[in-house]
């Protein structure tokens, strides 16, 4: 499994997105990025996340921050998910889930005594200069946005006061 290191440039990787265009983090430097990878689109729980994620969105972007969520889906589910939920940020589709292995989420799973490789809910903060600040490693949803939003706004002071 890949072990990411707090202060290092995050890795880099371009995807398709839910805007029909491809995405790179690089073009993200200047903004701070939430970088949040969930299992499946319209399931309860990833639902809730992302939910959650939408509701702090503004509070987000006030602190110069973007949010950006992974999964393996294709981007035509990412699209109806996008919309059902009224989504304000970037869904990008990693099907053949080669981000999920650079940022080591994709491990085995066990579920009910049945072992697959699957993606585990993980979220990153990846500051201005693309480089990796705070990990969350299998997050549980409930609270995690708020605590995710405590930390944007803790790094966002301290790059004003630079």
């Amino acid at each position: 499994m890949t072990q990411l290191i707090i202060g290092r440039k995050a890795p880099a990787f371009t995807l398709p997105a839910s805007n029909g265009e491809t995405v790179k983090l690089a073009q993200f430097i200047g903004q701070n990025v939430v970088l949040y990878f969930y299992p499946r689109d319209m399931t309860p729980t990833c639902t809730q996340q992302a939910c959650d994620m939408r509701d702090f969105n503004s509070q987000f972007e006030q602190n110069n921050t973007v949010v950006l969520g992974i999964s393996t889906d294709p981007v035509k589910s990412h699209l109806r998910f996008k919309e059902k939920h009224e989504l304000p940020f970037l869904l990008l589709s990693d099907e053949q889930h080669k981000v999920c292995e650079k940022y080591g989420v994709w491990q085995l799973k066990k579920l009910y005594g049945r072992e697959y490789m699957g993606l585990v809910r993980s979220t990153f903060l990846i500051d201005a200069k693309g480089k990796l600040v705070r990990q969350w490693l299998k997050v549980k949803v409930k609270g995690h946005a708020d605590e995710v939003l405590g930390e944007v706004k803790e790094l966002y002071s301290k790059q004003q006061k630079r």
